[in-house]
């Protein structure tokens, strides 16, 4: 249930609505109607974090997630924001006796922490700054820095390392500026050669040595260059500078070093406040910041960030953001209370801390858009940051925590740019609602009206839902004819084809248009100017019949606008638009049927309706073959060959046209690579018919991938075979898997033919090759009775033997002819038997050398005498339990064990610890209990077998555990410094 506290607090929070509670739809928002929830989610939102502090809120840090607090009792609390319930403290009573702390830095990683102490009554013990790590509860004292009090840190947002911080500007309180590196190296906070990353890098030199208030710099992306902006009281400073030498340190003294000469640039604002505070905003983690806010007794100044505009000043378009004397509820605010305490900023806003209230003003045109009042229960509020790398936001009272939650900040930025006449920025942020997109455009075009920009004005009215009508007679009581048009074209651009009357009346309203203005300048042809005018305007008519919605609009009412130039005399334009929607296929009727097939052909080619084409084609191929086919390949793509196949296949009834046919395929088929079926069987029938000797090319240029070739595979067989082209059938049976049949029809052509089809099938098909080779050397024996040639078969597959072609000689042929051949037949068969003895020979022997060693092995045993000592302790040996190994070693059980502990895993580590307490639990057991059965004794003994194995598988000295440990050195790093003492 809800505490009554929580009930205030929500209550205390007030946003300003962000828009009226109900749009009406109106004239310029025609077909939206947009509500608004009066109870719409505020942008800030205060949420309480579950924490009870144990004492008073000092400083707060936060940082990736890493809060650090510093309490009233001396003690800093370290929480992990993703694993709240782990807080850590530390003690930090012994460091700041006398001292008080002033200043508590994090960088962005979270990893390195530095806490500024200053004395309590300004007198002795000097100021002091003092380090913590992340992993660490020790602090570490930076010594170099005894005497300053630092005031400033400018972290290195570049950096990704946990242990060092990477080059980091300190400022403090007398203006100097110093450079540095934190981190862990051992027991040192600072790098082994301090003094080079270590030094004052410069001095702000003012009169009043003011304390440095905030420092940040970047590196610039893409180049070499890097700003470092500085604030004291009253003066923002900007260094701008290139790193000669990335490696030279410090750093960035070689930025500062140009300006020891130099004037630098700065901002100053006269203020009485003890202290100024500085903010960047970062739209994305390591980035560069895109604005700039700096809060002084006048206001926030506010700047965005830009390295581009000029190389000296990186904050441009500066601007004062008055902080509000007024309340959402229209009280006014006290004197005392009109300089925040510190405030952050985010994309659009910013977030102002009193000390008894929190108010949020717009970045864009400085209204108060929130504001959070907090009771006295928790105390006053101390501070609110902003963690960089998340963004979350955190306040905090002297004695509570709080959180707020950012909810679609950017959601009336929209109206915010609207209102300043960013038209672009406004679209941009509308997030595609098409009620607000309209407003923007809306406004803009009534801007673009009333600055006469009338053009402009009607491209952007036509996107609009405003009332046609009413935007039409606007630009007609201006008298503003060709605004008019571009409205009415614009409009025309955005109907859909079934919006048939709207373009019909659209249409025909600009042609009457047109017509008007024509006539006006064809009544006055007196000067040059009119002639171009009215050439240009003609132009605008031709190129606006030409648009294909307005083409189809005008044919099919043609009669009402043949009508309308006519009521205006504008015979040209009669003429052109005769022309334009002359009827082509009634004109090449017409010219057919008059035998005139040239001319025919001439307005085939000139008219774009491709399915003339394929209309007329078969006729004019008839009479004008070559010119046709000529036509018909300068159409390229344009034409789809399988709609002219019927034309194509009427044509081919004589030599002279299919010839022209042939060339028309050939086309399709090898320059325009036409995938389509029908055209490539066409074509092969034609080449089966007319040119047989192009049947081989084309089908090697269709490839032996069965899958891949465009022609139907049975059909070329059919036909290769009715033309009684074999070599063709080969290659298709072949094709087709009929390997026995191409070898067959091979044969009847040259052997050399059937080897390459017996050649073909695949490596892993050795039968089936086998048996191909073996039909060619049945034919070359039986047929040819070629004995010499038979045998060559023995060398060009591997797969035929001697043997699987003797069946093919006849009886009466002599040994001599192949005797060579059944020599080395035998002569493998024994080579191969041989090898196999002496296999057989060798495992024989191998048997017998591990039955000998097994034989001795049971034999064996090691001697230990009274006086052997064990070669870790060196303490007599027979004292406590031990172990012997093979090579002559011998250790104490508890000397191993601990030898070996450092050397083995973790895994192994703990089941060495659990494998002793079990052996140690069943040895207390009473004697009875371990003696009743063979249980608990095979337990006993299996617990201490797998003990054995572990720590006694191998020598320490002789096994693998030494050979790893090659690497290690002798002393180990924490006891360096012990044993040099020692040896010293």
């Amino acid at each position: 249930m809800t505490s009554m506290l929580d009930q205030y607090e929500r209550a205390s929070q007030r946003s300003k609505p962000s828009g009226p509670e109900l749009m009406r739809p109106d004239i310029s928002t025609a077909g939206f109607i947009q509500m608004k929830s009066q109870d719409e989610e505020p942008i800030f939102i205060r949420q309480r974090v579950n924490f009870r502090p144990p004492d008073n809120i000092l400083h707060l840090a936060v940082s990736s997630n890493f809060i650090m607090i510093v309490m009233a009792n001396n003690i800093i609390l370290r929480i992990d924001v993703k694993c709240p319930e782990k807080k850590e403290e530390i003690d930090i009573s012994k460091y700041v006796t006398n001292m008080k702390i002033s200043g508590l830095f994090l960088d962005p990683l979270g990893n390195h922490l530095l806490i500024a102490l200053i004395p309590k009554n300004g007198e002795s013990p000097p100021a002091d700054l003092f380090y913590l790590h992340r992993t660490s509860t020790k602090f570490k004292q930076a010594g170099k820095f005894r005497g300053h009090e630092i005031t400033a840190v400018g972290w290195n947002f570049n950096n990704a390392s946990e242990t060092t911080s990477g080059p980091i500007l300190l400022g403090s309180s007398r203006g100097l500026i110093f450079e540095t590196e934190i981190g862990l190296d051992g027991d040192k906070i600072f790098n082994t050669s301090l003094e080079q990353y270590w030094k004052q890098v410069f001095d702000i030199g003012e009169e009043s040595k003011p304390p440095i208030t905030g420092i940040v710099f970047h590196k610039i992306p893409q180049s070499d260059k890097y700003v470092i902006i500085v604030t004291t009281l009253i003066r923002i400073y900007q260094y701008v500078g290139t790193i000669m030498n990335p490696q030279e340190k410090p750093l960035l003294q070689q930025i500062f070093s140009r300006y020891l000469n130099v004037q630098e640039r700065f901002n100053q604002l006269e203020s009485s406040l003890p202290y100024s505070r500085m903010q960047v905003y970062y739209p994305a983690p390591k980035g560069m910041p895109t604005s700039f806010g700096w809060l002084s007794e006048t206001g926030i100044l506010y700047a965005e960030v830009d390295a581009k505009a000029d190389p000296d000043n990186v904050l441009v378009n500066q601007e004062m953001l008055c902080c509000p004397e007024t309340s959402l509820s229209g009280t006014t605010v006290a004197q005392t209370s009109l300089a925040p305490i510190n405030f952050i900023l985010t994309k659009f806003h910013a977030l102002l801390l009193y000390p008894d209230h929190v108010k949020g003003i717009s970045l864009l045109n400085q209204e108060l858009i929130f504001e959070d009042i907090y009771n006295d229960t928790f105390g006053k509020l101390v501070n609110i940051i902003k963690d960089p790398m998340s963004g979350a936001i955190w306040a905090h009272t002297e004695r509570a925590l709080f959180k707020y939650k950012v909810t679609r900040e950017e959601r009336n930025v929209w109206q915010i740019y609207m209102d300043k006449n960013e038209f672009g920025l406004a679209k941009q942020y509308c997030k595609d609602n098409p009620a607000h997109i309209d407003q923007v455009l809306v406004k803009e075009a009534e801007i673009l009206f009333k600055n006469k920009e009338f053009e402009k004005s009607a491209i952007i009215y036509a996107d609009t839902h405003s009332s046609f009508e009413e935007i039409s007679l606007k630009f007609l009581q201006e008298s503003q004819i060709e605004a008019l048009k571009t409205f009415l074209k614009k409009k025309l651009e955005g109907l859909r084809p079934q919006d048939k009357t709207q373009i019909t009346m659209i249409v025909v309203w600009v042609i009457e248009l047109f017509m008007n203005q024509l006539g006006t300048l064809r009544s006055n042809q007196s000067s040059h100017l009119h002639n171009s005018k009215y050439t240009e305007l003609q132009k605008q008519l031709d190129s606006f019949l030409c648009i294909p919605t307005v083409e189809e609009c005008v044919k099919k009412n043609l009669s009402t606008i043949h009508n309308l130039m006519a009521s205006h005399g504008d015979k040209d334009n009669l003429i052109r638009l005769t022309i334009m929607h002359r009827n082509y296929e009634e004109v090449i009727r017409q010219h057919l049927h008059k035998n005139n097939y040239l001319e025919a052909l001439e307005v085939l080619k000139s008219q774009a309706n491709r399915n003339l084409f394929y209309q007329f084609a078969g006729i004019l191929i008839q009479e004008l073959p070559k010119p046709t086919v000529a036509a018909l390949i300068s159409q390229g793509h344009q034409l789809q060959p399988s709609k002219l196949l019927p034309a194509l296949v009427s044509c081919d009834s004589d030599e002279k046209h299919a010839k022209e046919v042939v060339k028309y395929l050939e086309f399709c088929v090898y320059k325009q690579s036409c995938p389509d079926q029908a055209i490539h069987n066409f074509l092969l029938s034609l080449y089966t018919k007319y040119k047989q000797d192009e049947v081989m090319r084309y089908i090697g240029s269709q490839g032996q991938d069965i899958t891949m070739v465009h022609y139907d595979v049975h059909y070329a067989l059919r036909l290769c075979q009715e033309a009684g082209l074999t070599e063709a059938c080969v290659q298709l049976s072949a094709l087709l898997g009929l390997w026995t049949t191409a070898v067959d029809l091979a044969l009847t052509i040259n052997v050399d033919l059937a080897k390459q089809i017996a050649a073909m099938p695949s490596h892993n098909d050795n039968e089936l090759k086998k048996k191909l080779w073996l039909k060619i050397a049945e034919h070359v024996v039986r047929e040819r009775d070629d004995i010499q040639q038979a045998m060559e078969f023995l060398q060009q597959c591997d797969l035929v033997r001697i043997e699987d072609i003797l069946p093919f000689f006849s009886d009466f042929v002599t040994i001599d002819h192949f005797k060579d051949a059944i020599c080395s037949s035998l002569q493998e068969y024994n080579q191969h038997i041989q090898d196999l003895k002496e296999e057989m020979q060798e495992a024989t022997k191998a048997a017998e050398i591990i039955r000998k060693d097994i034989q001795a092995f049971r034999r064996r045993c090691t001697f230990v005498h009274v006086r052997d000592a064990c070669n870790s302790c060196e303490v007599q040996l027979l004292l406590r339990p031990f172990y012997v190994f093979p090579c002559g070693h011998k250790f104490h059980s508890d000397c191993l064990i601990a030898a070996l502990i450092p050397m083995l895993t973790i895994e192994q580590q703990t089941k060495l610890a659990d494998l002793q307490r079990q052996l140690t639990v069943i040895s207390k057991k009473p004697e009875d209990t371990t003696s009743v059965g063979s249980v608990s004794l095979s337990t006993k003994d299996q617990i201490k077998a797998d003990l054995d194995e572990l720590i006694a598988s191998e020598c320490l000295y002789c096994g693998e555990f030494m050979i790893e440990s090659i690497d290690k050195p002798f002393i180990e790093e924490e006891n360096y410094e012990r044993v040099m003492a020692e040896w010293a």
